[in-house]
């Protein structure tokens, strides 16, 4: 055997021993194998074909990666969820909550078994779920999740994409290029209105108000990307007094804090009045909104926006789950006038049963979006296709676009007008049942929410609770024009008649459980 300089020597005068002319590929291919026996050979290690013991994590997840029995374990607890999920409690019980105990430890010192990972997750972290996917969840405005997309998911999940660029991830842009078209078309929305999908509202709101923020500033001569805003020109926020919180959260993120806004009171069912609507000019930033979070009114956008555009002012329209109601002929007279505003925020996981996450920042002007949100770096390949990473807040996401589109082919134009009327008919049957019990319905049911109220405040609170933790169903609490209310957002396509005349029944359970005290 060639000692260690006899192996140098070798390969040193190999290309001269060698026919370079006739023997050029099997010369290299040698070559090639040579050096590699020469690189283990220095460092020491025996060449064999026997595998070498390794406790490098890498080689564990690596073996672990081709488990495939590990996937069908998870695949059976997620199939054992959904087959269950109609019969769970809607909230876990006090037990299950006190199980995720087992949860709160130490971190491991070494790898656990990824089998005892996955166990411990369905037997204590399964029953103590909220039961959302099912049909008597209401609270939150948190809709269900489509069949097909949730299949989508699973296989996304698998593909595991980051939607920054095209060059990272081509289907994701083509995706999100070939939603965005769509859901342009279906909202009535102006052509070449630009589309970035983020996590939800909150986000979809940042979105909008800063290119809007920047698109008036930079009609002034400011650039706020290089100057900031110390010594800029002042922007006149304006909005109705019902505005979500979100909304307030992005305006003080965006430096425009809450004590120098406009805000303009509303009517009875929380619409903006436009009668006393301040005057409007070219530096007003004016934020509407499209189903009130507690009653689901629509402020009134044609008169609003009518005078917006003959100021030139931005309107943003915070749409997070009424917007879809422009994608139905039986439904779209409450968002007409929205095509006149510039940006648009809404979320495909609430009405339109989209996984979680899936939010909407849409808008008209494509260059101030992408210019409020540009971001440059030596590494960062942009390319003549569709870069989502320019139509959003962040770099790095997940492929939610993906699932999106799975929800709207597997709706079609028809099914998401037709999923949208049928949670309006069901938010009314609901409204019905519960005030043939005598309870009152505060709100004109003109969407997908009701306010509920029993005799008085404290009574609804106490009906509340017992709702709550009956596990019957799930609704939320609000406040409305100075009374507590219950606050009820029918969301999911798996909400049925006989879901919600169970419903009501506890409702009429806890009223009469509170009044015998």
């Amino acid at each position: 055997m060639l000692g260690k300089i006899g192996m140098d020597l070798f390969l040193l005068t190999l290309p001269i021993q060698l026919d370079i002319d006739d023997n050029l590929n099997w010369s290299f291919s040698f070559l090639s194998v040579l050096l590699q026996y020469r690189v283990t050979w220095k460092r020491g290690v025996t060449m064999t074909n026997k595998p070498i013991e390794s406790k490098v994590i890498s080689d564990q997840l690596r073996t672990q990666a081709l488990d495939w029995a590990l996937y069908e374990q998870a695949k059976n607890y997620a199939l054992d969820y959904m087959k269950t999920v109609l019969d769970r409690p809607v909230y876990p019980t006090d037990a299950a909550i006190k199980n995720l105990a087992v949860f709160r430890e130490k971190l491991p010192d070494q790898p656990a078994d990824p089998y005892r990972v996955l166990e411990k997750l369905h037997q204590f972290g399964s029953p103590a779920t909220v039961a959302q996917t099912g049909g008597r969840y209401f609270g939150f405005v948190n809709g269900g999740i489509l069949p097909t997309a949730l299949a989508a998911k699973w296989v996304v999940d698998v593909w595991d994409q980051n939607a920054a660029l095209y060059v990272i991830s081509p289907i994701v842009s083509v995706l999100e290029e070939v939603c965005e078209g769509w859901l342009v078309d279906l909202l009535g929305l102006p052509p070449n209105t630009a589309a970035g999908f983020v996590s939800g509202t909150s986000t979809a709101s940042l979105c909008g108000l800063v290119a809007g923020r920047d698109h008036l500033l930079r009609r002034k001569g400011w650039d706020v990307s290089s100057r900031g805003l110390f010594g800029a020109p002042e922007i006149r926020v304006v909005l109705g007094s019902g505005a979500h919180s979100t909304v307030y959260k992005a305006l003080s993120i965006l430096g425009l804090g809450k004590d120098r806004l406009i805000s303009v009171p509303t009517d009875e069912q929380g619409r903006m009045r436009a009668d006393l609507l301040p005057e409007l000019d070219n530096n007003t930033l004016l934020i509407l909104q499209a189903g009130n979070v507690n009653s689901g009114a629509f402020d009134p956008f044609v008169e609003i926006c009518t005078k917006a555009r003959a100021a030139d002012a931005w309107v943003h329209i915070d749409g997070a789950f009424g917007l879809w109601a422009a994608a139905s002929p039986k439904l779209k007279h409450l968002t007409q006038g929205i095509e006149l505003a510039d940006s648009w925020s809404v979320d495909a996981h609430k009405t339109l049963n989209a996984p979680y996450d899936s939010g909407l920042i849409l808008c008209r002007h494509r260059e101030s979006l992408t210019q409020a949100l540009h971001m440059t770096g030596s590494y960062i390949i942009y390319s003549e296709n569709r870069d989502g990473m320019l139509y959003s807040a962040e770099m790095s996401r997940r492929a939610r676009a993906v699932e999106l589109w799975a929800t709207l082919m597997a709706l079609g134009r028809s099914g998401v007008a037709e999923l949208i009327e049928d949670l309006q008919n069901k938010a009314a049957y609901f409204a019905d049942c519960l005030r043939n019990e005598g309870f009152a319905i505060l709100n004109e049911v003109c969407f997908n929410q009701v306010l509920v109220a029993s005799d008085d405040s404290q009574q609804t609170k106490e009906m509340l609770k017992l709702i709550q933790s009956s596990g019957e169903c799930w609704c939320g609490g609000a406040s409305w024009q100075g009374k507590d209310v219950i606050r009820i957002s029918v969301c999911s396509y798996r909400t049925t008649r006989q879901d919600i005349e169970q419903s009501a029944w506890a409702f009429v359970a806890a009223r009469e459980k509170v009044r015998v005290g």
